[in-house]
């Protein structure tokens, strides 16, 4: 599932493809992109933005794509069948004389200059995987300027989380208005490490800075070793790695936006430092 830590990753290895190459091929199949052809200009590189990735050129064009839940990038040596991108779920092809990108399932995509990128990732929050984020280790982008992204730093992401109110704090973490790069996965695993019951209204966390650095944390360690086994997400009814509790799945979010998460009943009590005000239903 594509989170912040695999668009590092996906961002990583495009650059390693066609960063400051020349394209030799094109092909956006994409009703609005359809007749855009960026043959002949140069990569500068792919700039990743919580769940979206930039991919500039030198001639002050950007391409912008977002893998939703099922996209992905692969990268394979230009002139072998694999390359040839013949799948109908191949999205976008990009190729220099070595390699070539195939951009599978891709979710969204829009060709814009790059001085405009704002229109389209303007609305988020803070990358939570941004070196700037705070004074922790980051994941560097390849030396591509934020120019003009959201404001950066984990006080504008405090800031907008403030704003949210008694908003279940599972629910908070999804939404990348407040905090970009945070999905299902690391929303469950930082909760988890924190002992926070999902419900917990954010205004009743006690320091939201740890949240937001633990799961910093735990997706800079994915990007540099990979995803390690869950701890709790994916884990229904399976007993919680802690205390041997059944884990528990349920939903956050307003319908048609709600998202599963799994939780330990015992490990994360609705008391936990606070008392969390009741979630009809549960």
């Amino acid at each position: 599932m594509p989170e912040g830590d695999v668009l590092r990753r996906t961002a990583a290895r495009l650059d390693q493809a066609l960063a400051g190459q020349r394209l030799v091929r094109s092909d956006l199949r994409w009703p609005t992109a359809a007749t855009v052809d960026l043959r002949g200009r140069t990569v500068l590189g792919t700039r990743p933005y919580g769940k979206h990735l930039l991919t500039r050129f030198d001639d002050g064009t950007t391409l912008h794509t977002h893998l939703r839940m099922d996209g992905y990038w692969r990268v394979a040596p230009s002139g072998e069948p694999r390359a040839a991108g013949r799948s109908p779920y191949v999205r976008a092809v990009l190729a220099d004389a070595r390699w070539t990108a195939l951009g599978h399932h891709i979710g969204m995509l829009d060709v814009v200059r790059t001085r405009d990128e704002r229109t389209l990732v303007g609305h988020l929050g803070p990358d939570v995987l941004d070196e700037d984020f705070d004074g922790t280790p980051g994941v560097p982008v390849g030396g591509l300027p934020v120019h003009d992204l959201p404001t950066p730093g984990i006080e504008e992401a405090l800031r907008r989380w403030a704003a949210q109110g008694d908003r279940p704090v599972g629910e908070l973490l999804l939404d990348q208005r407040v905090v970009a790069g945070i999905g299902t996965i690391f929303m469950a695993e930082s909760l988890f490490v924190e002992r926070w019951w999902p419900f917990t209204p954010a205004d009743a966390i006690d320091d939201p800075a740890r949240i937001l650095r633990t799961a910093r944390e735990l997706m800079r360690r994915s990007v540099v070793t990979g995803r390690p086994v869950e701890a709790v997400h994916g884990r229904d009814r399976r007993p919680c790695v802690r205390c041997g509790t059944p884990v528990r799945r349920d939903e956050v979010g307003v319908p048609p936006m709600q998202r599963p998460v799994f939780w330990c009943p015992r490990c994360q009590a609705r008391g936990r430092a606070v008392q969390a005000r009741a979630v009809p239903g549960t």
